[in-house]
Formats: structure tokens, sequence, C-alpha cells
């Protein structure tokens, strides 16, 4: 295990706190927790010559589970996702799909199809051709393979457009086809590899949706690699968060969100503001800090994450954590602090605040981000003015 890897391991005795699951969504993740195991990887390594790109993977995914693997380029994600589908082979380590060793099985004797990220549709056939090109051995009758070929397209909205040209397609409905492809085989596991990121932000948001409803029709396990963080997010019943061949955070979309284990995850996923904190005092509960532009705060011991050796101590906090009103303006925040508006970013649904903090001495922190929902009526402070944020203790995470 090197440095990095140990300063991103979570530590056992002191598990980050999970988020707050609405009724259904804490009854799907009872139903995965007793699930059984559909995929196992067991210290994976794998090697390109002296380069280490699988570092002691253990991973292990449920039937039925939406997974991600993400993380940024070359941090070894599609790596893993090809030695799970047979196409690259491991150096050490063991592979399970549905209990059995993938040892010496081949790619195309494994009970998983792939989707890629070029969707690789022939452009010389037609969509049902296309669908149909994984049944070219199967030894049905040509009426039940045409059957199973309308019920592959109707499965992800394609149905009535089987006679039209692959080449024809809308970037959206080519990925639709590889989907359709790819489940007409009825895998017990569909690997996908970045499939949304040649789309624009309006159709890979659409098919986002449109892929959670898919895999909950289907039931089938799903694995995503993405370096997309809100695509994770969004889509995800579970993340492995990767780092350098490495598996820095596996949790669940809420908890990875607001306790990530580490500064280095939480840099990672979304926005998260850091200031410089030192260390006043310990208790058996809680740890006392004095934060640059806060002032002293009584973090609570679940509230910690680590960080390298060689980070500076800090505070971290997410832009909605914080609200911003207009001074003199009351409010019921436990924490109050004056501050300078720096920056004004209008998103239409939301605003972007960029805001100097006041320190003890007159000084002003360096600016943090802070979001808040337009709601109508509601006055956008300007830039220049004078203005309260307020904060909770609860929403702090001291990163040591």
């Amino acid at each position: 295990m090197n440095d990095t890897t140990k300063a991103l391991t979570p530590d056992p005795a002191n598990p980050p706190k999970p988020a707050t699951r609405s009724s259904k969504a804490a009854s799907r993740y009872a139903e995965l927790q007793a699930a059984k195991p559909m995929i196992e990887c067991r210290d994976v390594h794998k090697y390109y010559g002296d380069y280490h790109a699988l570092r002691g993977i253990d991973l292990t995914i449920r039937e039925g589970e939406f997974f991600s693997l993400l993380g940024p380029s070359g941090c070894g994600k599609t790596t893993l996702l090809r030695t799970i589908a047979g196409f690259e082979d491991i150096s050490s380590g063991v592979v399970l799909i549905d209990g059995g060793d993938m040892a010496d099985v081949p790619a195309n004797k494994r009970p998983t199809n792939m989707v890629f990220q070029s969707y690789a549709i022939f452009p010389h056939l037609s969509v049902a051709e296309n669908v149909a090109f994984g049944l070219r051995r199967d030894p049905r009758p040509k009426a039940e393979k045409a059957a199973a070929v309308e019920e592959a397209l109707k499965m992800v909205g394609l149905t009535g457009y089987g006679t039209r040209a692959a080449h024809a397609l809308s970037g959206g409905q080519r990925q639709r086809v590889a989907l359709a492809r790819a489940l007409i085989l009825k895998p017990k596991v569909l690997l996908l590899d970045e499939p949304l990121s040649a789309l624009d932000r309006k159709m890979r948001e659409q098919m986002q949706v449109e892929l959670i409803k898919l895999q909950r029709q289907v039931g089938i396990t799903f694995v995503l690699v993405t370096h997309d963080q809100e695509e994770a997010l969004v889509m995800s019943d579970r993340i492995a968060v990767m780092f350098e061949g490495g598996i820095a955070q596996l949790d669940e979309a809420e908890t990875l969100y607001s306790r990530p284990v580490s500064r280095r995850v939480a840099d990672f996923i979304g926005v998260m503001n850091f200031l410089p904190a030192t260390v006043l005092g310990e208790e058996a509960e809680n740890i006392r800090v004095d934060v640059e532009g806060l002032g002293e705060i009584d973090i609570p011991r679940a509230q910690i994450a680590g960080k390298d050796d060689d980070d500076p101590i800090m505070i971290g906090f997410r832009p909605e954590a914080v609200n911003v009103f207009p001074e003199g303006q009351p409010q019921t925040a436990p924490r109050q602090n004056g501050g300078t508006i720096d920056e004004v970013v209008y998103y239409g649904d939301m605003t972007y605040y960029d805001v100097r903090l006041d320190e003890e001495d007159g000084t002003r922190s360096e600016p943090v981000r802070i979001s808040m929902r337009n709601v109508f009526g509601r006055d956008i402070p300007c830039v220049g003015e004078r203005v309260t944020v307020g904060w909770s203790p609860s929403s702090m995470i001291l990163f040591r």
C-alpha cells in the first residue's frame, strides 16, 4: 500500500456518518444489502510492464445494483471494467461473476455485455439488424428472433425504428440501439464505458433518467464507468471513487457527497470550500478548532475525515450548506458571520456568490463559494454588498 492509498483509507473505528434517506431510498438500499454478490474482485492487480494500473482492488457489486466507477482520466476505472468484461487479463487476484471464477473464461463466454463509448453501431445495417447482430448464432427460429428484437427496441423506447438506417439516427438514438443490442442477449451484468460522453448536455441528462428507469425495469446489474461526478451521483446506488489504481472511497451517492473520507475525495466530488483551521483542544466527542473567517467551532468526531500527510488541517463545507442574506436581515442560523460579496454568478434557478468572510483583525479571508436557490421575491445581493453568512457546525467537515 503506497502513501497515497494509506492517506485515503477510511478509519474503521470512525466511519462516515450516513446521509438521511427517504423511505423509498431506504427500501431499495435494504433490498440491495440483502441481494447476493454478482461481481467480486479480490486483491486484483494489473500491470502493464512496470506500470501498476490496478492496485489491490477489493470490491463487491450486488445483483440488481446500479454501480459506478468514478475517477479522473488514468485512474484505472476503464481497466477495471475491462478486466470484469474479460478484455484484459489480470496480473494477480480473483474476479468472480455470479459466484464463478472468471480466470479462464474468455469475454464471449462471460455473463456480461458491454456498451462502448463509441456505441460501435454498424452504419450499413438497419436498426433491427444491429440489435439482432448478437443473435446470429442463436438457434431459435427467425420469428422468435424478430420478436426478441421488437421487445428489445420497445425496452429502449425505439418501437417502430427497426427498418430505419442506423446512419440516420441521432446520437441519443444510436446509444439506445447499442443498449438494445446488449440487452437482447439477457446478460447478468451490463457494463457501460462512458456511454453518454458524446451527447450534448440536455440529451445526456435525459438519457441519465432513461438509464435509471431501464435498469430498474430489467433488474440486472449495471456497472458504469464515468469521469462525470454529477452523472455518477444522479444514477448510482453506490459509487467507487478511484485514484491511481486504487479505490479511495466506496459508498452510496448521498454518503459520498455529504461525508467524504478524505480531502481528495471531497475536492473531486462536486464543489467544496476549504478554510485553514487550527486545533485548539480535543474532548471525547468533539474537537475544537479555530477556523479562518468562521471563528471557533466544536466539530463532532463523526465529522472528521482524512488528508494527505503534507496537507494542512482544513475545514470543508459545500456551497449549499451555508446561506447568504443582506446585512441586517433577520435569520435563524445557529452561527452567523459578516462578509462582502466578491462575485455573483446567476444560473437561472441558482445564484452562486463568492464571499469574503470578515476576520477578527479586520482583514478578509479568501472568498468562499455559496449557492442559493432563486426563490421568487428574494433579493439577489450585488458585488460589493455587505452580507450576513448563516451556517451550522453540523455542515462542517474537519480534514486532519
